[in-house]
């Protein structure tokens, strides 16, 4: 930054909007599915049109991201001195939030995925199905994917078609667009927010930042399948012919969808965050 004015408005786009971006590239990519029936089973791996059941145990990971103790701190272009940031309360981040999202991303895919009520809340209850594996697409229903899903069969199997993976281009492009430094630094400021919402669902700061950190982790463990993808069909939904694909949690057997180069780049953003996360 070359001026104060500068840094100010850096400072107050790094408090906007952290928790939505943790939740959207912890998640990698995740979208509404569309299960259009028989002639298009969109719901892959048994995953119906919403995917909200809890597939494992519940349990409540713990961890430490370490604090940033100057990050309640922002330099006003009219003040020679730092002034202490005052957030929002939580009921009033909204606006907040909209109101500077446009220097993050003028994706026009994001900006229609922030357009709700309750981002913040809705973001950390994201982050929580995540973290267990499951997409919970009524809270923040993404960019669908274009066109429809299609197969191609052989003699003896149904395979996956590759050109079904250009269908989340959209999406992953939308999430590619993120600095994953700036969104570290936006979670450290905004962990006051952050921790307010995760508190009304019952869980601790440490409890926040293990699922914050699991979420990510969800993500860099789904396998990257090169090779084409062998499907079987016993009833109204595709599943994964291979058992150990189809014993992935849903939202890796989302991403596999996305396609070995989409999950890669999904994959490094992710460690990126993960990394910025960890060594502020």
């Amino acid at each position: 930054m070359k001026s104060t004015d500068k840094k100010s408005n850096t400072n107050v786009i790094i408090i906007s909007i952290g928790a939505l971006a943790i939740a959207l590239v912890g998640a990698g990519v995740f979208y509404r599915l569309q299960n259009n029936g028989i002639s298009d089973p969109e719901a892959l791996g048994s995953i119906p049109e919403v995917v909200e059941v809890i597939v494992e145990k519940p349990s409540v990971p713990e961890a430490d991201i370490p604090v940033i103790e100057d990050a309640e701190a922002v330099v006003e272009a009219d003040s020679p001195k730092p002034k202490p940031l005052v957030l929002p309360e939580l009921n009033d981040s909204d606006v907040f939030v909209r109101d500077r999202v446009k220097f993050i991303s003028s994706n026009t895919h994001f900006l229609r995925w922030i357009t709700t009520d309750d981002v913040l809340r809705r973001a950390a209850s994201y982050l929580d199905g995540l973290s267990r594996g499951v997409i919970l697409s009524k809270i923040f229903p993404l960019t669908a994917p274009d066109d429809r899903f299609t197969t191609h069969r052989d003699a003896q199997s149904i395979w996956m078609n590759a050109g079904n993976y250009e269908r989340y281009d959209a999406t992953v492009n939308t999430l590619l667009s993120f600095d994953m430094e700036v969104l570290a630094q936006m979670f450290h400021l905004l962990r006051p927010l952050l921790e307010a919402a995760f508190a009304e669902m019952g869980y601790q700061p440490r409890q926040m930042e293990g699922i914050i950190l699991r979420s990510i982790d969800r993500v860099l463990a789904t396998p990257i399948i090169v090779e084409p993808i062998e499907l079987t069909r016993e009833s109204v939904l595709y599943q994964y012919a291979d058992p150990d694909l189809e014993g992935l949690l849903p939202l890796q057997k989302q991403i596999l969808r996305t396609g070995p180069e989409n999950t890669q780049k999904l994959q490094q953003q992710a460690l990126a965050l993960k990394t910025a996360l960890l060594n502020p």
